[in-house]
């Protein structure tokens, strides 16, 4: 690899697939299995489909209908707990090797590692190193993993996401020169990290189709087709990546926000949908004291049900001054509902987002404010967080919540809008 870094990208195969399969004393790579929850439709999405169906035709994130019929295969309902415990089970074994300085958590089942400064005190080159740490992770968890090697980040990303999964050892190693040899001419081009399908058609239009054809084509159709961001379209062309581990673990964002979504799995209309988004806004106002934030600023994106060719509603409320108050936050966010919304129509998605969001020690209180309601309420949102984080977050529910086509009770028993698979 010559005098650059050494870069994994180690990511665990259908990972929550292979610890369903690991759960049930199976295979990983030779049982079919998928992770659905059977409770709703045939047109759910698969969460995971594990090697052995992937093998044969079927796509990582199909829907369950998609599935030939006569194959035969096990359903298994998400259980979003169980894989989070697994994976801090494997980044436990990450860190018995690299420090969690050079560590980058990139998903649940993905990460990046900086090995340069490891690989003189194992006497290993980073490829090596790889498949020691994939083996560990095989024999401790039974979890099997892939590995992609590289000179810099891109590349590392590059090697795992084509390369890897065509290697009997599931390892692959680029380094820039290797790169253009193995995947300048590689199609399509969707394949590559951070190249949408979006982004491709965009390209195609003008005939670029590879990424020899990117690295060779004219820099200002570029920049004129993709902005700023063709800078990093045209290094990864070539296979350069400018961004390091430092750089990761230094970054801090200019801007924060929190956020909350959810697609309803049927129709409902503009009253219950008021009701959503009031449920939604008291939780995400819970998340801020948790987390000793105030934000200034409520912005909604609300989809219609697909029956409808309308755009969806959008649009941003300032409050009049930053706070963590969920009374204050749900009156605005109403607000906002109401102008926003057709009522004459029926909704699908929700999607509520705190803007502006900052430390709660820069807390002021507006002219008309009330400063002891305002620390009353502080006091009450704080005890029902304590008591959630103790009995479970259902511990401690509003009327509202108990109202018909209220869904936080729900909501609360799953992580990432999927089923826990535990009981609170």
């Amino acid at each position: 690899m010559g005098n650059h870094r050494s870069y994994l990208c180690i990511d665990l195969k259908s990972f929550y697939a292979s610890v369903e399969c690991r759960e049930r004393g199976l295979d990983p790579l030779k049982t079919k299995l998928v992770v659905a929850d059977p409770e709703r439709t045939e047109k759910t999405i698969c969460l995971a489909v594990s090697p052995a169906l992937k093998a044969l035709g079927v796509a990582s994130r199909c829907r369950v209908f998609e599935i030939p019929e006569h194959l035969d295969y096990i359903t298994a309902p998400p259980r979003m707990q169980l894989y989070i415990d697994y994976s801090a089970e494997i980044y436990g074994i990450y860190l018995q090797y690299i420090a969690k300085e050079d560590i980058h958590v990139y998903s649940i089942d993905e990460v990046f590692m900086d090995v340069t400064d490891y690989l003189q005190m194992y006497r290993m080159d980073a490829e090596e190193l790889g498949g020691v740490i994939m083996s560990d992770v095989l024999e401790q968890t039974g979890i099997p993993a892939a590995c992609g090697v590289g000179s810099n980040l891109y590349l590392a990303k590059a090697a795992l996401d084509i390369l890897a999964k065509h290697t009997p050892d599931r390892i692959a190693v680029l380094d820039e020169e290797r790169y253009r040899r193995l995947l300048w001419k590689y199609m399509p081009l969707t394949d590559f990290w951070r190249i949408g399908a979006g982004t491709a058609a965009r390209l195609e239009k003008h005939g670029i189709r590879t990424m020899e054809e990117v690295a060779r084509a004219d820099e200002n159709l570029l920049y004129r087709l993709f902005g700023i961001n063709a800078e990093l379209l045209i290094d990864h062309a070539w296979g350069r990546e400018t961004a390091t581990m430092a750089d990761i673990k230094s970054y801090q964002p200019k801007a924060h926000s929190i956020s909350s979504g959810q697609v309803m799995s049927h129709d409902v209309d503009f009253a219950g949908g008021r009701l959503i988004i009031k449920e939604m806004a008291d939780l995400l106002s819970l998340e801020l004291v948790g987390k000793h934030l105030i934000t200034d600023s409520v912005m909604l994106h609300i989809s219609y049900s697909s029956r409808y060719q309308t755009k969806a509603a959008h649009g941003t409320i300032r409050l009049p001054a930053a706070t963590s108050s969920a009374r204050r936050i749900i009156t605005y966010s109403l607000q906002l509902y109401d102008r926003i919304v057709d009522p004459a129509l029926q909704l699908r998605r929700f999607s509520i987002t705190f803007l502006h969001v900052t430390d709660a020690a820069y807390e002021q209180y507006g002219l008309f404010d009330e400063p002891s309601e305002l620390e009353k309420e502080h006091k009450m949102q704080k005890t029902m967080l304590a008591i959630k984080q103790k009995y479970g977050r259902n511990a401690v529910l509003k009327g509202m919540n108990l109202e018909k086509g209220a869904t936080t009770i729900e909501r609360n028993r799953q992580i990432g809008g999927h089923r826990s698979g535990t009981d609170e």
